[in-house]
């Protein structure tokens, strides 16, 4: 389905038909139907909202760079837009960020009853001597081989190093949703986690690399009615590497029942 949102065109879809709602806010780099395993986990109980971020999946891309409180101002107009006054959020990964965000606001247009932090972003890693180095030295190369003179020369050389750079998603977005990336990763949201009131369960994997497991631990460290759950052997896609048990943890925690899956 598709709703239009401050001029936007945002694909979404509902499952399930609970009086209570869960909304899933997806990570970077996915579409909506990433997260259909996660709503089929508790959508025979809860109506399950899924969609796309601006720039996601099939919605349209910002007009402009968007830093992570945009995208918790859209959120808040899509909320809007369906008429939810009251919900649970998921957030995976990045759509971790901008719960974060959320759940430090004053006046939401809707309450947050409780939250899921799946393998969620928001921590800045710090940087070890040789990282801040190896920036450094990339910070030179770019400056010199943006030099148009030199881009004369090398055209073919220097776009493929261009394309070379950065993580896989940085690669894999458009030049606008770069920009969106680089303001994210780039904000530490550490100091955010202590005002988050809500009940929170942390769900990791402890083999994640993009955002380890000692994540988790400063979250539910700083987060102050918080949990953890480690599914073992999982990175950090762990809803999908480990279905069973991912199912398991959201009905116990959603008060649904565990089932007797094999």
């Amino acid at each position: 389905m598709n709703i239009e949102v401050d001029g936007y065109n945002i694909c979404y879809k509902i499952t399930g038909s609970g009086e209570k709602t869960v909304v899933i806010l997806q990570g970077w780099g996915t579409d909506l139907g990433v997260y259909d395993s996660v709503a089929n986990t508790i959508n025979d109980a809860y109506r399950v909202v899924q969609f796309d971020f601006p720039g996601f999946g099939g919605s349209d891309e910002p007009k402009e760079a968007w830093n992570v409180d945009a995208f918790a101002d859209f959120f808040c107009r899509f909320m809007e837009a369906l008429e939810i006054k009251k919900a649970a959020l998921l957030g995976h990964s990045y759509g971790g960020r901008v719960i974060i965000k959320l759940a430090n606001r004053d006046n939401l247009p809707f309450e947050i009853t409780n939250i899921v932090l799946l393998d969620s972003a928001g921590i800045l890693p710090k940087k070890s001597f040789s990282q801040k180095m190896k920036i450094k030295r990339y910070k030179i190369l770019k400056k010199f081989l943006n030099m148009k003179v030199i881009y004369a020369l090398f055209p073919e050389l220097i776009d493929d190093w261009r394309s070379r750079q950065g993580s896989e998603d940085y690669r894999n977005a458009t030049p606008m949703m770069r920009k969106c990336m680089v303001m994210a990763v780039n904000e530490d949201l550490t100091p955010l986690l202590s005002g988050i009131k809500q009940d929170t369960l942390l769900i990791w994997g402890d083999k994640d690399t993009a955002t380890p497991i000692e994540d988790a631990k400063l979250m539910e460290e700083k987060i102050p009615n918080s949990g953890l759950a480690v599914i073992k052997g999982t990175g950090h896609f762990s809803f999908l590497e480990q279905p069973v048990i991912f199912k398991n943890i959201m009905r116990s925690y959603f008060q649904i029942g565990v089932g007797n899956d094999n």
